[in-house]
Formats: C-alpha cells, sequence, structure tokens
C-alpha cells in the first residue's frame, strides 16, 4: 500500500526522494543527469514536476511521451506509472508536491506546463534548506500559482511487433528522411502493402504517414534543441524546406519548434 491508502500500480516501483514533510509542501529533486541515464517506469505518492534546468528531459507513460527543454515541464499526477530519461547530458531539478497542498490544481493527465524565468527562478529558491517556513511557504504558494498549461501533444511512436513491420521502423528510425511508400517497403521486407498498412494500424494505433510523422517529429527534437538550423533539421528527418517541416512540427505536437524551444528565437 502507498503513503495515500491506494495500491500501487501493477509491475512498478515507487522512485524518488522522500515525500514532502508536514512543513513542506514541495520537495525539490535534483538529479545530474549523463547521458543515455534512465529511471525504469516507477511512480510516486506525490505529483512530480518533471523539468530539467539543462539539456533534454524524456518521459514516457501509457498516456504518451514527451520530449522537455528547459523551457517546458511535465506535471505528473501521483500515482502515475512513468519513466524518465535523458537525451544527452540533462540536469533535472523536479517539484515533488503534497497532493494535499494543491487541491486547485486538477489535472488528472499529465500536462505540460511553461518554464518561464518566474517559475525557474522559484524552483531554485524552494532548492534552498535555509528558507524559513513562512518563506517557504509562500514561495510554493506562488509557484503552483504561476504554472500555466501549454497545448503541447505527446508525440509518441509505438514499437510494432510483427517482424515485417518492425523491419520498417527499425530502417526509418536510422534515416527518417526515408520516403518509400508502402509498396516499396513490401518488396523489401516481403508483404503487400495492404498487409502492412493493416499491421501497422493494429500494432501501433496508427497509420503509417502518421506513424512516420511522429518518428520524424521525435527524431526532429534533438537537433532542434541542439541548436541546428530549421532548413538543417528538416532536410534531415525529411522535408524538402524548413516552411514544410514547420507546419507538420505545428500539426503534430501542436506548437510551433520556435514556440517549443524558445531559446531558438
Amino acid at each position: 500500500m502507498s503513503q495515500n491508502g491506494q495500491r500501487p500500480p501493477p509491475a512498478t516501483s515507487r522512485h524518488g526522494p522522500h515525500p514532502p514533510t508536514s512543513d513542506t509542501a514541495i520537495f525539490v529533486g535534483h538529479f545530474t543527469m549523463p547521458r543515455g541515464t534512465s529511471f525504469t517506469t516507477h511512480w510516486h505518492p506525490f505529483h512530480q514536476l518533471a523539468w530539467s534546468a539543462k539539456g533534454l528531459l524524456r518521459v514516457s507513460s501509457e498516456k504518451g511521451s514527451w520530449l522537455l527543454p528547459p523551457s517546458l515541464a511535465l506535471w505528473i499526477p501521483a500515482g502515475l506509472p512513468h519513466s524518465t530519461g535523458s537525451e544527452g547530458d540533462a540536469v533535472m531539478r523536479s517539484p515533488y508536491v503534497d497532493p494535499a497542498s494543491c487541491p486547485q490544481i486538477d489535472w488528472t493527465e499529465p500536462t505540460v506546463v511553461a518554464v518561464g524565468p518566474l517559475q525557474r527562478a522559484l524552483v531554485d529558491h524552494l532548492v534552498r534548506t535555509d528558507l524559513a517556513p513562512e518563506a517557504r511557504s509562500r514561495a510554493e504558494a506562488v509557484l503552483l500559482d504561476v504554472l500555466s498549461p501549454v497545448p503541447v501533444t505527446s508525440v509518441a511512436v509505438p514499437e510494432p511487433r510483427d517482424p515485417r513491420t518492425r523491419a520498417i521502423a527499425q530502417a526509418l528510425t536510422a534515416d527518417p528522411a526515408d520516403g518509400r511508400p508502402l509498396s516499396s517497403w513490401g518488396t523489401q521486407v516481403g508483404a503487400s502493402s495492404r498487409t502492412l498498412a493493416r499491421l501497422f494500424v493494429a500494432e501501433t494505433g496508427l497509420a503509417f504517414g502518421q506513424w512516420r510523422e511522429q518518428l520524424r517529429m521525435q527524431s526532429a527534437m534533438p537537433l532542434l534543441a541542439d541548436g541546428l538550423t530549421l532548413e538543417t533539421v528538416a532536410h534531415h528527418v525529411g522535408y524538402a524546406s524548413a516552411s514544410s517541416f514547420v507546419a507538420a512540427f505545428h500539426r503534430v505536437v501542436g506548437v510551433t519548434p520556435r514556440q517549443y524551444f524558445p531559446a531558438r528565437s
């Protein structure tokens, strides 16, 4: 049983710092995450604001998958199994929030929020262990008050299981710019385009074109985070121009690349 009286979700484990104390509504965990660091599926009895002060953070759950630059954080409701990893070197500075302290936040699904200078300063402030109780309470209240959702959609790329569709997925992961239609792939893997189309929908929930577009956006994000030009990223993931890539990014993610990575502007 968890501390809030609920059974933990199956096939998961608890992970993270000790929960906030009776004197603290928010505890900020600090994790240095060299390239390739990952925390396997786990859960918390308190809400988490997954945020990376540096680098690109990946968070995945059955609800979706997110790649988060320092300008965005993900509110993860208490009890939700999730995994976390870094794309490159990252520094995760993550507030953990006592659910009893924030009844005004009723997000029952993972929610992307904006992290601007104010939110960042408040998180950095709450890392301190020498704050007077009154000062800490004020900062905690302000942080919770300034969390603002942004219309970002998760970018999930489910892995197909059939050996034929899996071979296509592996090839496209290695070269997302490959624009061959299913008929060409069918010749390579020994299946008709109709069979492959049916398998992609059955195994991933997405039509092949949608799946490939999701993969391209996921492949583009680390490149955008590294500061590559829109033209370079567009060509790397299979778009003829920056404008066509930006349109696809907005369609899939919900915002433009410059809105997702404001440091590029």
